[in-house]
């Protein structure tokens, strides 16, 4: 089956310690305001637990917060270049989960067959797929995750032989369906009953000439498949 991946709450961990969206408010109102009560009143929270909060993040991240009283310009809070890094590293996180929450998944189950240092076998109703674990064993149930951006749509006549390429899962198919977007088309593919999704640009569709009941192959690495073990009769991800 199909379905659009899960939009992920962005956190840094370190040391047991989350950093996420309302810690990086906190730094930007202190960094906007210059004061952290200030910053605390605008954003409807308590000053104490915000004090508090700066500490437990400082003792996992090192210095955030640069405080002075007094002085001629009155005192005040400012944040540190350790603050500013984090906020950005926290940005880069989110703008990568906001991608990933909008590219739709393919997501098979299926039984691992062998395992090989990182990588797994894993046997499904469209043949043996390869990718990425964390921990699974021969006979464990699997639920594999293929993004629509990881595949590569390609004519079987053009298609390279198995093994010639660093895409090692590889499957033929028809096309079942096209949606077409200004530059980029959703193609859904399909392959003994299961309907994979590829995006393709628009200039890739028309020279492939994609319209439905076209023979293709598709290719994709193992290294963008993610497998996650199914316990209980739930999938949960591997940390």
């Amino acid at each position: 089956m199909d379905e659009p991946s899960g939009h992920g709450r962005a956190a840094l961990v370190r040391e047991g310690v989350e950093f996420d969206e309302r810690d990086v408010s906190l730094l930007r109102a202190i960094d906007e305001t210059g004061s952290i009560a200030k910053a605390s009143t605008d954003l409807g929270r308590s000053r104490a637990r915000e004090l508090s909060r700066i500490e437990t993040l400082e003792s996992a991240f090192g210095d955030l917060v640069e405080r002075s009283r007094g002085g001629s310009g009155g005192g005040g809070s400012t944040l540190t270049d350790t603050a500013r890094q984090l906020i950005h590293r926290y940005e880069r996180l989110q703008t990568a989960l906001s991608a990933t929450a909008q590219v739709p998944e393919t997501v098979l189950d299926g039984t691992v067959s062998s395992v090989s240092g990182e990588l797994a076998d894993v046997t499904t109703t469209v043949g043996t797929v390869r990718g990425l674990h964390h921990g699974v064993a021969p006979d464990d149930a699997v639920q594999i995750r293929i993004g629509a951006d990881a595949l590569t749509v390609l004519d079987p006549a053009a298609d390279p032989e198995p093994g010639s390429t660093s895409a090692r899962n590889r499957l033929p198919g028809a096309v079942s369906g096209i949606v077409r977007g200004e530059t980029v088309c959703t193609v859904g593919i399909d392959i003994d009953g299961t309907t994979f999704r590829a995006l393709v640009t628009a200039e890739s569709a028309d020279r492939l000439e994609l319209v439905a009941g076209r023979d293709v192959v598709i290719t994709w690495k193992a290294t963008a498949t993610r497998l996650v073990q199914i316990k209980n009769g739930r999938s949960g991800c591997e940390n």
